[in-house]
């Protein structure tokens, strides 16, 4: 009903003024012709005399919209806008949606179509994000399209989600006095998510052979002879090689004496049991993550002896937000022209993000940023782009003071801007009934 009030959450504007009708001549031709053979001479002057260097392809070809499922080629458009609103907003670049019909002449979704359509668009953005596309093709689009494109391709499902779930973990093990290498820790689904987390963790120092993943079949181990022999499951696969060499087959077993749980699988709140969590170790830590609703309530973790709680949920403490993440890690990488988002460069953006929160202050119902902690995107920009100068990726080289300076300068504009068009009615606020039957929609979604 809002987005219908509002037809959609996106618009386009200027940002060059129009002072008179000669400056029509300036901005497109003849004067723009001058831009055009400067960037046939050298490619990489599209960065200085477009918008490219700031902005992002929200991309989704809508087969998996949050827990919606395939919503067909344009049912992503929704999420793709506010996707695109957030990196406005918070990261202050600019970002368009663009829904892709990728399916063959059976409806099924075509995964190298969507890799085709990304190249074929790369020259006009500074990056790429994908978003909700469904498994495996997630992983092939993903892949390809890192290895071959020459800006940053991200998969926010994956990486994102992973990302701040890593500073969520750092976190929760300062407060809980523990070292990542000595953790036995517990994946809950075996999907784009979990996948990408156990790869973060296992690249942050975790012992593969204490960590154990478990899918829809049960858990993951080298005798699982249904994945070694399906090319769909590749990355779980990859897993299994190398994890749980005992080859413990239940959540019973798997639990006992385990200190950090990982939950991205079906909305519960009875998919994670209490009596699982109580076989855990003292001070444990457990992030159940589903959305709308978490695979247990925090309250039943915690009574069940859980010691830190994170939901992906704002009404509990604790939010895995992945908005936390994506904006400043594409702000870093946007301004120094990254030419891909590298996996230390997303593991450096979780440490940013772990620091500024310990820095202001942690305890167990708060052990990372929120989104309206508005200094954190343009600190972790700084700390990205630092990375991706270190991994060789940059096409720019800038200091942190300098990174940081221009996010903040962006993301105030962003912000300011938005404000004023509020105060000055050409956003006017939604009608007083329409906001109350929203809030009641929402409620109504969370439930409990």
């Amino acid at each position: 009903m809002m987005h219908e009030n509002y037809r959609g959450k996106m618009q386009s504007l200027p940002k060059a003024g129009i002072w008179g009708f000669n400056w029509f001549n300036v901005w497109y031709t003849p004067g723009v012709s001058s831009v055009s053979t400067t960037i046939r001479d050298n490619y990489d002057r599209s960065f200085d005399l477009s918008n490219r260097a700031n902005l992002v392809a929200v991309v989704s070809d809508s087969t998996r919209v949050l827990g919606d499922g395939d919503c067909g080629p344009a049912g992503g458009l929704g999420v793709m806008e506010g996707k695109a609103m957030l990196m406005k907003y918070l990261g202050g670049f600019d970002a368009m949606a663009l829904c892709v019909n990728n399916r063959d002449k059976d409806g099924k979704p075509d995964p190298d179509r969507l890799i085709e359509f990304v190249k074929m668009l790369e020259p006009s953005v500074g990056a790429v994000n994908l978003e909700d596309i469904s498994q495996p093709n997630c992983y092939k689009v993903l892949d390809e399209l890192r290895e071959h494109c020459n800006i940053p391709v991200w998969h926010d499902d994956a990486q994102g989600t992973a990302s701040v779930t890593l500073a969520g973990v750092i976190n929760a093990l300062k407060l809980t006095d523990r070292k990542i290498e000595e953790c036995r820790v517990v994946l809950y689904g075996a999907g784009a998510s979990n996948t990408t987390i156990a790869s973060f963790l296992l690249q942050s120092g975790l012992n593969p052979e204490r960590l154990v993943m478990f899918d829809s079949k049960g858990a993951l181990h080298p005798k699982r002879d249904d994945l070694e022999n399906s090319p769909s499951k590749f990355k779980q696969w990859e897993l299994a090689r190398k994890t749980n060499p005992k080859c413990l087959n239940t959540m019973e077993e798997a639990m006992q004496g385990s200190d950090i749980l990982i939950a991205l699988s079906t909305p519960g709140p009875d998919t994670i049991k209490p009596a699982w969590i109580k076989l855990m170790s003292p001070k444990s830590i457990v992030f159940t993550c589903a959305n709308p609703v978490p695979e247990i309530y925090p309250y039943d973790a915690k009574a069940a002896g859980a010691y830190i709680v994170a939901t992906g949920r704002g009404d509990f403490p604790n939010q895995i937000n992945n908005s936390c993440g994506f904006p400043g890690i594409l702000k870093g990488a946007l301004l120094v022209r990254a030419r891909k988002i590298t996996d230390k460069m997303a593991i450096r953006a979780a440490r940013s993000l772990a620091a500024f929160a310990e820095a202001r202050g942690i305890h167990p119902e708060s052990i990372i940023p929120t989104m309206d902690e508005a200094e954190v995107f343009a600190r972790e920009a700084a700390d990205v782009a630092m990375q991706a100068i270190e991994d060789g990726v940059a096409r720019l080289t800038l200091s942190y003071d300098e990174v940081y300076s221009l996010a903040s300068h962006d993301i105030t504009a962003s912000r300011s801007l938005c404000h004023k068009m509020m105060e000055d009615g050409y956003i006017q606020a939604p009608p007083e009934a329409l906001l109350e039957k929203a809030l009641k929609q929402t409620l109504a979604l969370y439930g409990d």
